[in-house]
Formats: structure tokens, C-alpha cells, sequence
């Protein structure tokens, strides 16, 4: 028995996967403190209106990238099968021009909406200028998630996943802590934000030491503006989708209720999501192996990672929902008795992540594999499930009817695009 897990752990997926998972757990840790911190020592409205905050920034952040946070990884995993990685920094480049340019648009066409657009829209009397705010922050939240993915794409995996997970909640954190003592807790919203400019100025610098540091071979093999956009925008789709699916019920419950009930369902949301961690490290592994196994067609190779990666999430990712799921009025009683009231949404939430997580890793499959018109189709319908679900659930049962769209949403999606994986490549994302 010991033989048998000694060889499980020395796989080279296996190994990578649990480093990565548990720099996440280390990330999810920081991130839960600084809920914890949040709902015990700030005003539930103000908790509310960072979350969100938080999930506008997602959705409008997911555009203004355009697709090329993983569309770098694409890249990465063409450019090693062709034994040129070393030219990535031109497609970077390329990259920051297009953010750059994104997030001029949405300043913009925030400048030329009328206040009273937002206002009214939200029913919320300073919801123009927390939009304003948001957008002012979008190209700092888009370099980060892009250098973010560049180090991925570099092999400094570790020092991607300290970005994604430590560095990312680090600063507001701190922020958080110097407005608790210092009594000012209605700049969270501004702390938050900033705390984004720290992290793009930080992570630019280490991708240019990354990109001087950096040996590999290049060919001089150059990506045009528009090969780019072609290759990223349907990543972009669906990205903004899949956000969309994460964030829309928040921003809906956010005009239909209260910022109170955002805060409570958002806690929910939070828990749900961290039983996702497997997936997440395993596909942060796997994403360029797909790429340029598929790029070689080495099928049967392709065919045993996706197989084994499947039941390494399932593995992984059973534990922690049947953990949540027995014991959910504690976890939410962390944040604060009145949060309890989210259980329900939270049972709900966890059943949409149970088939999230039998579904295996076939969203990076089809970003890897050239699919990635295909999935931002099956994304769409299953964000405009989500919208109209949220849109008639939202008024009539609040939290819950927002857990259930979410929920049903997620399953509809992933339904889809397993069984048209298996239908197109044989591929069996899912577990078996």
C-alpha cells in the first residue's frame, strides 16, 4: 500500500497538481481570514457593496482581457512543441497593447453614460460612481491576470500561483486591517481597488525579469494583432461567460435585495467555490500539456492525462464538498451568526459544484484543443440560462432562487460540452 501511494505521489502530474493545490489552499486560507476579518468587524452594507464590487470588476475585467490571459497559455504550449518559447514576449507585447486599449473603451463609455443610467438601473443612489471606480481600476486587474498566466507560461508556475493566491489578498488585506484601526471602513471599496495597481506594477516587473532571465529558443516566430484576436476572443467569450455564470447573481441580488443579502448569499458563493480548488490546480498543470500534446497529436498520450487529471479532481475535490455540506451551519457561523441564513443557498451552490466536479477538466480542454469557439457557445447558453433564471428567481425567492440558477446553470453547461467532447475527440473528460 505504501509502494502503491509513494508511486501515485512521485507522477509528475500528481506531484505538480498537489504543490500548486496547496499553495491554492494556502490562498483559499488567506482569502477566508479576510472574509472572516470582513463580516466580524464591518458593517454587513459595506461587505455587500465590496462584494459587489468584486464581482463587477470579474465580469468587466473578464472583457477588457479579451481571452489573452489564457490565450498566453495557448501560446506557451504551441510555441514548446515548436521548440520556440522564447518568443512569447513578442506575443505579450501584443497582449498589453490590446488590454490598454480595452480599457480606454470602457473609461470612455463610462464617461459618456449618464449618471443617472447607473442609478437607476442598480437603484442605488452612488451606484454611477462605483462603476466610475471599477473601471478606473480595470487595466491593473487586466495586466495582473496577465502576468499572472505570462509567469504560468514562462514555467515559473510557483511564482504564478503566489500571485494568484497570496499576493493577490495580500494587500487588501493589510488595507483592510489599517481602515479597521483606523476607523474608516467605507474606503474598502478604494482599498480594494488600489490594491490591484500594487499588484500589476509588482507582477509587470517580474515578467520583464522572467523574459531576461529566460533561455529558451526562439525562432522568431511572430503572432500578428489579428492571429491574436482570433485566438483569444473566443477565450474572451467564454471567460466573460463563465464569470458571468459567477458573478451575475451577486449584481442581480445586489438590485433586486439589499447589500446585506449580498453579503450573506456572497459567503455562500465563497465556500461553494473553494471546493473547486482541485479542478483549478490541476488544470493550471495541465492547460500548456494539452496544447502541445494536441499540437503533436499524440492522442493516446492525451487521452491517458485527461483520463487520469478526471479522477484526480474527483479525488481531490469529494472530501472537501462532503466536509462543507455536513458541516454548513458552522462554516458560515464563522463569518457571523446572521450569515447562517445562507445554508440553504449553500446546499444548492454545493450540488451545482458536484457535477462541476464529475465533469472533469473539459473547459481547458476545449481552450487547449481549438474548440474554443464551441465552448463560448455552450457558455453563452449557459449564461443566458443563468440570466434569466437569476432575473425571475431573484424577486420571487431572493438567495435561494439565485443559488438554483447558478446551480442549474452550471450543470447545463457542463452537460453540454462533456458530451460534445466525447461525441467529437472520444474524450472522456468526465469521470470514469
Amino acid at each position: 500500500m505504501n509502494n502503491v501511494l509513494r508511486t501515485f505521489i512521485k507522477n509528475t502530474l500528481v506531484n505538480r497538481s498537489l504543490k500548486v493545490l496547496l499553495l491554492r489552499v494556502g490562498g483559499v486560507f488567506l482569502f477566508f481570514l479576510l472574509s472572516l476579518f470582513l463580516t466580524n468587524f464591518f458593517d454587513p452594507e459595506i461587505v455587500g457593496r465590496y462584494d459587489f464590487t468584486r464581482s463587477t470588476l470579474l465580469i468587466l475585467g473578464g472583457i477588457c482581457l479579451l481571452g489573452t490571459n489564457q490565450a498566453i497559455i495557448y501560446y506557451s504550449g504551441v510555441l514548446v512543441a515548436q521548440d520556440s518559447l522564447g518568443g512569447l514576449h513578442r506575443v505579450y507585447q501584443k497582449m498589453v497593447t490590446i488590454i490598454v486599449g480595452t480599457s480606454l473603451v470602457f473609461l470612455v463609455l463610462v464617461l459618456l453614460i449618464p449618471d443617472s443610467f447607473f442609478n437607476t438601473f442598480f437603484e442605488k443612489a452612488d451606484a454611477s460612481e462605483l462603476v466610475f471606480k471599477i473601471v478606473l481600476a480595470l487595466s491593473a486587474f487586466a495586466m495582473t491576470m496577465l502576468n499572472i498566466d505570462t509567469l504560468r507560461g514562462l514555467k515559473r508556475t510557483l511564482f504564478s500561483e503566489l500571485y494568484r493566491n497570496i499576493f493577490r489578498y495580500l494587500p487588501f488585506f493589510l488595507g483592510a486591517i489599517l481602515l479597521f484601526a483606523t476607523q474608516n471602513a467605507h474606503w474598502l471599496v478604494e482599498v480594494y481597488l488600489l490594491g490591484f495597481v500594487v499588484l500589476a506594477l509588482v507582477s509587470t516587473i517580474q515578467v520583464v525579469i522572467a523574459f531576461h532571465k529566460s533561455e529558451t529558443p526562439d525562432r522568431s516566430i511572430n503572432y500578428s494583432y489579428n492571429s491574436i484576436f482570433k485566438k483569444s476572443y473566443p477565450m474572451a467569450l467564454s471567460a466573460v461567460s463563465y464569470f458571468m455564470m459567477q458573478s451575475i447573481d451577486i449584481i442581480l441580488l445586489g438590485k433586486f435585495t439589499d447589500f446585506d443579502t449580498v453579503a450573506f448569499y456572497s459567503v455562500a458563493v465563497k465556500l461553494a467555490t473553494a471546493t473547486s480548488l482541485a479542478l483549478q490546480s490541476v488544470n493550471i498543470i495541465i492547460a500548456p500539456k494539452i496544447a502541445e500534446v494536441f499540437k503533436k497529436q499524440e492522442l493516446e498520450s492525451l487521452n491517458k492525462m485527461i483520463k487520469n487529471s478526471a479522477r484526480l479532481i474527483f479525488m481531490l475535490s469529494l472530501p472537501a464538498l462532503a466536509v462543507l455540506a455536513l458541516f454548513a451551519t458552522f462554516f458560515l457561523g464563522l463569518f457571523g451568526s446572521e450569515y447562517t441564513v445562507a445554508k440553504e443557498a449553500l446546499y444548492i451552490l454545493l450540488l451545482g459544484q458536484f457535477f462541476n466536479t464529475l465533469c472533469g477538466p473539459v473547459a481547458i480542454y476545449m481552450n487547449m484543443t481549438g474548440k474554443q469557439h464551441v465552448l463560448h457557445q455552450i457558455l453563452i447558453v449557459g449564461f443566458a440560462t443563468n440570466l434569466i433564471c437569476n432575473w425571475f428567481f431573484i424577486p420571487e425567492f431572493g438567495m435561494i432562487g439565485a443559488a438554483w440558477a447558478t446551480a442549474l446553470s452550471m450543470i447545463l453547461w457542463n452537460v453540454i460540452a462533456v458530451l460534445y467532447t466525447y461525441k467529437k475527440d472520444r474524450i472522456k473528460t468526465f469521470i470514469s
